[in-house]
């Protein structure tokens, strides 16, 4: 067990991982330490491990703690968000575990997904803004362009199923969805994939300025397939899903060293016409 650093004074990062469920520890970094960051909004998820990437500094945060101990309804998002702000983080990738809501995103492809429907509920903080100042940020397009590219460069090189495109239906849970919402999902809203933690994670990054996009893992069809899905084969999916993703981190974070193409992002400016 590494003994954490209580005040992070001079640790710093450039990348941020945000690991979904089984992605608790990342596997790849070198000469890690654990940061213990204390936030405006209470304490994030876990300790911080930051260390070196083939040269990159990177910050990994397990979104649920290791071991899996926070719900997504629990998790504190704006702990997060703000403590790798604070370790000068300036790209966010995203890992999250997803079902998926048509049959050609099959178990063990990935989706970087470009927009999002949010169905969660009111036990989450979807601002850093509650007053006096207001800010109202473009969500248009939620997603880092400039950092899905990279994101999809890297796992077409590795000859991984990865789509382009796709729809996040982001629900409250833990609960997974009835037979009747996930046809709504499906067959009314056109989403593609289904999860639980994606919002307000995405609109705080937003608000923070990061470049943040999301590798979604799918694990297996949601309930409108009527395909019934056993645990082994869930878990058999993933364990083959998070070895392919730390692959897929291992050979994008050196092409995150240097800064986002400003033509191609917008989330360095999202707070420039946002407050009122």
């Amino acid at each position: 067990m590494l003994q954490p650093i209580i005040r992070p004074e001079g640790v710093r990062a450039h990348v941020g991982i945000i690991g979904g469920s089984g992605l608790y520890d990342p596997g790849i970094v070198e000469k890690p330490v654990e940061v213990k960051v204390d936030t405006p909004y209470g304490s994030p998820s876990d300790y911080i491990i930051v260390g070196d990437v083939r040269g990159v500094k990177v910050a990994f945060l397990p979104r649920h703690g290791r071991g899996h101990r926070i719900p997504p309804h629990m998790i504190n998002y704006r702990a997060n968000i703000w403590a790798l702000k604070a370790l000068g983080v300036k790209w966010v990738v995203s890992v999250s575990a997803v079902g998926s809501l048509r049959w050609d995103y099959k178990p063990g492809d990935f989706v970087v997904p470009d927009q999002f429907i949010d169905m969660t509920k009111n036990r989450r903080f979807y601002t850093f803004y509650d007053g006096p100042a207001t800010v109202h940020v473009s969500m248009a397009d939620p997603f880092c362009e400039d950092l899905r590219s990279k994101i999809l460069e890297v796992g077409s090189k590795l000859g991984y199923t990865i789509h382009p495109r796709g729809t996040y239906i982001c629900i409250e849970g833990p609960r997974f969805s009835t037979r009747a919402e996930s046809r709504v999902w499906k067959d009314v809203f056109k989403a593609d994939i289904i999860g639980m933690t994606l919002v307000p994670e995405v609109n705080l990054a937003c608000e923070a300025q990061l470049c943040y996009a999301t590798i979604a893992m799918v694990t297996d069809y949601d309930v409108w397939a009527e395909r019934p899905v056993t645990a082994e084969e869930v878990a058999r999916v993933m364990a083959e899903n998070v070895a392919k993703a730390r692959n897929l981190l291992y050979e994008l974070i050196p092409l995150l060293e240097g800064e986002p193409d400003p033509g191609r992002c917008s989330c360095c400016k999202a707070l420039e016409y946002a407050i009122v």
